[in-house]
């Protein structure tokens, strides 16, 4: 695949594709005689890796941490299932305040609807809230 397929397929641009292999979020990919980018699938499946690991709100620094490890082989397992599962409580933690906020917001919105039906917005809570 070119670098246009690639960014077509992950919904990014081809700035960001170069920077995520520049700093190491995904491993150099193998060029043709031509210097073209040729990506296969295991440049796909890295490329697909580091665009999951970004919405998930974990730092390109992390993400190429996590590749240096992997390129280091199996003695980093424990390595990697410690950058991971940080990644993942600190998500968890992100999850559960936007959880709150989403709660609020719904909240609100409610206040906002019962306001609309009877003439008077309150911020009383009512039963079952």
């Amino acid at each position: 695949m070119t670098i246009k397929d690639v960014c077509e397929k992950f919904g990014i641009t081809a700035d960001t594709l170069r920077y995520y292999e520049k700093v190491g979020a995904i491993p150099k990919v193998a060029r043709s005689s031509g210097g073209i980018r040729e990506y296969d699938d295991e440049a796909l499946n890295w490329v697909q890796n580091a665009v999951c690991l970004r919405k998930a709100g974990v730092s390109v620094e992390a993400i190429a941490e996590y590749v240096r490890l992997f390129n280091m082989g199996d003695e980093t397992l424990k390595a990697r299932l410690d950058l991971l599962s940080n990644e993942r409580e600190e998500l968890g933690k992100q999850l559960a305040e936007l959880t709150e906020a989403v709660e609020l917001l719904d909240w609100k919105i409610s206040r906002y609807r019962k306001a609309v039906e009877t003439g008077v917005l309150t911020w009383d809570k009512e039963e079952g809230e």
